[in-house]
């Protein structure tokens, strides 16, 4: 008989639903429960595409006995960590500074009033390899909590005060933003930087796209060969690794090894949507084609297989399917062989590296493994009548695989990174010309703004089949604010500009933390937590505070309030003493300082931007590599409201009628560009004064 989990939206939680354990969501109830009953509480968190959550559930949940052990002596909490990220950085932070470590599976164990004493990760089913079996682990907590409580309760006493300082806690002893720090950085990350396959440290080796942003947006200001180098080794690397899908498009989460040739395999619409805005500013600052052809590429996968039919992006593809990791994305040579005549199949195995041995446990993970000019010479074929060859094979090959056991889809709509995948297909779809990808970043706004925003502005944190979970966190409202900034620069239309101005506003009201510049992850109440998290660091996603530095940037710029920009060098200036030493920890606060460092500029396109001239000007623009301009759009007939909040567009809405540039740096613009030669010769000027 299902438990509790069947009413709840969130696919992993569903997918726990008919485990034996009698599983409560994260509510007031459930603590309530566990007061009554006077047990503690047990809280498991996971997410729908976490390979090593499916291990643990088919190993631990779904047994009986084991079941038996959680129900009798626990009141037992499911959280979707996606669905409630405010209630796993409290449990993560909690359980990394008690064992040292963190992940996912994550589980602990609290007090009734949800204040953690103990936890860990993944727990085999039985002892093995040194590691306690979950039953033992139960038992033990269990007869403590009878028997030894008041030590259990010291522990939950040390960890609130530790989640209450590190709330708290003063970011840093503050230091003036100056060029060193990215230059000290930029020494830094080369001491952990892999020379031969790129990234940072060893195995498993992931994207650290905010690491990436930073190379990127420092490239762009100081044409650096050493950032040059990493960023760009690392992103050639990757994407002729296992961890980029070569068949469908899109990159995994991490790979398993240093050479990005195993991954592990599920597809997360937070990495692919940054990766998709690395690669596309990469190929803005060095030309590469490759580059261009990793984005479309991205971005065709996210709006094939992650969009949803109700609006709105999907979270993330599983790892597993038929309970087997990496079973619908790998190939047998003999496989290839059966379903692709003989020519397409020998080109096939020499472009992908595909052998009878394979490299992922008998079957092979597709890697570039050599070039179109490679094989051309190996078998004295013209290179276009290989690239025929592969691309025909590739195309029989994808409709083969679409026989296969599809991986799970979790369909759940997080905000946060619906914004973040705007962000990336509005930039792309206006200068790589792909008006599908601009077409979808502006329905999934239309989407966000329609169902997961409250009249008063207050956001959701998930959407699923018209249900809502959690109140938005920090990130949501950052997010998206960055996405509708984007989405205004891409195509020109000022609701999105206002209503991120409004979301702006909302997230300084009920996130800003008194004492300092930055955030808390959540507002002040509702949320059911001891402690507000503040978390500063970026991990798989960038900070909320990180990307807050930005958008507060960027919205000072256009909207003339210098408080906003004081508040992002705040930011930044408290961190300053710490962002040198652990790069890849602060990447994204790193990337905005790079508009720090030098003037800033704001391009206004003024005119209609349904015609040609005004689009050709915005492309020029938008497709210039520099992360100190900032494009926007004055159009015909403002509202005098509008103007005197953005007073950038005053006197900016064309000239004789036709769509004009004003290149303008702190309320002084240069004559308009009426052209796209007009343009450049702007943009040359402005690097010249950058330069100066």
């Amino acid at each position: 008989m299902p438990n509790r989990l069947a009413n709840e939206p969130s696919p992993y939680l569903q997918q726990h639903k008919d485990n034996p354990v009698d599983w409560w969501p994260w509510c007031d109830e459930a603590l309530e429960e566990a007061r009554r009953q006077d047990k503690p509480l047990l809280v498991s968190i996971g997410y729908s595409a976490c390979h090593w959550c499916h291990v643990m559930a088919h190993e631990s949940f779904e047994h009986p006995d084991i079941a038996a052990l959680m129900n009798e002596h626990f009141i037992n909490i499911k959280v979707d960590r996606e669905e409630r990220p405010d209630v796993d950085a409290v449990f993560m932070t909690a359980v990394q500074a008690m064992i040292g470590q963190g992940g996912w599976p994550l589980n602990a164990f609290a007090t009734p009033d949800g204040i953690p004493f103990f936890g860990g990760t993944y727990w085999p089913p039985v002892d093995s390899r040194g590691m306690p079996g979950f039953p033992r682990v139960l038992q033990s907590i269990a007869r403590a909590w009878e028997q030894d409580r008041d030590q259990l309760l010291e522990n939950a006493s040390r960890v609130t005060a530790y989640l209450e300082d590190t709330s708290r806690a003063r970011t840093g002893i503050g230091t003036e933003l100056s060029p060193r720090i990215g230059a000290e950085a930029l020494e830094t990350l080369e001491g952990a930087f892999d020379r031969t396959w790129g990234g940072f440290g060893g195995a498993p080796k992931f994207p650290q796209a905010p690491t990436l942003d930073f190379l990127v947006r420092h490239v762009q200001r100081t044409g650096s060969d050493v950032a040059r180098t990493m960023l760009t080794t690392t992103l050639d690397r990757m994407a002729a690794g296992g961890i980029h899908d070569h068949l469908n498009g899109g990159f995994a989460r991490y790979s398993v090894d240093a050479e990005w040739v195993v991954p592990h395999f599920e597809k997360m619409l937070y990495d692919n949507a940054q990766l998709m805005s690395v690669y596309l500013e990469a190929w803005k600052s060095t030309g590469r084609a490759r580059y261009a052809e990793v984005v479309a590429q991205t971005g065709s996968w996210l709006l094939r297989e992650m969009l949803l039919s109700d609006g709105g992006f999907a979270s993330a593809l599983d790892a597993d399917s038929e309970g087997v990791e990496g079973k619908y994305y790998v190939w047998d040579d003999s496989e290839i062989g059966s379903i692709l005549p003989a020519d397409h199949a020998a080109v096939i195995w020499q472009r992908f590296g595909i052998t009878p041995g394979g490299n992922f446990e008998g079957s092979n993970i597709l890697t570039l493994a050599s070039s179109i000019d490679e094989i051309a010479t190996a078998t004295g074929q013209s290179a276009e009548h290989v690239r025929q060859l592969i691309d025909t094979g590739m195309t029989i090959m994808r409709e083969h695989q679409r026989l296969r056991a599809r991986p799970g889809q979790d369909d759940k709509v997080v905000t946060a990174w619906n914004g973040l995948a705007i962000t990336a297909l509005a930039r792309a779809g206006a200068v790589l010309h792909l008006p599908g990808f601009l077409a979808a970043a502006r329905a999934t706004a239309e989407f966000l703004l329609d169902t997961v925003r409250d009249d008063d502005g207050t956001l959701w944190r998930t959407w699923k089949d018209g249900t809502r979970r959690g109140r938005g966190v920090l990130e949501d409202y950052i997010f998206l604010v960055e996405g509708l900034i984007a989405l205004h620069g891409a195509d020109g239309d000022i609701r999105w500009l206002t209503v991120a101005d409004e979301l702006l506003e909302t997230a300084i009201d009920r996130f800003g933390r008194e004492g300092g510049p930055d955030f808390f992850d959540t507002p002040a109440e509702g949320t059911g937590l001891t402690v507000r998290p503040r978390s500063l660091q970026d991990n798989a996603t960038p900070a909320g505070n990180s990307v807050a530095a930005d958008v507060l940037l960027s919205m000072g710029e256009l909207t003339g309030r210098r408080a906003l920009i004081d508040r992002a060098e705040a930011i930044l200036s408290s961190l300053a003493d710490v962002m040198p030493e652990h790069p890849t920890a602060f990447g994204r606060y790193l990337a905005v300082a790079e508009r720090v460092y030098t003037p800033r500029y704001t391009l206004v396109v003024g005119g209609d931007p349904a015609t040609a001239g005004h689009q050709r000007l915005t492309t020029r623009a938008l497709a210039h590599p520099s992360p100190a301009l900032l494009v926007a759009h004055a159009t015909p007939n403002l509202s005098d409201d509008i103007l005197d909040r953005f007073p950038v567009f005053r006197d900016r809405a064309g000239r004789d009628g036709a769509s004009a540039a004003w290149l303008c740096r702190e309320g002084a613009c240069k004559l308009p560009a009426v052209s796209t030669a007009d343009l450049k010769e702007r943009l040359k000027e402005m690097e010249s004064e950058l330069s100066a």
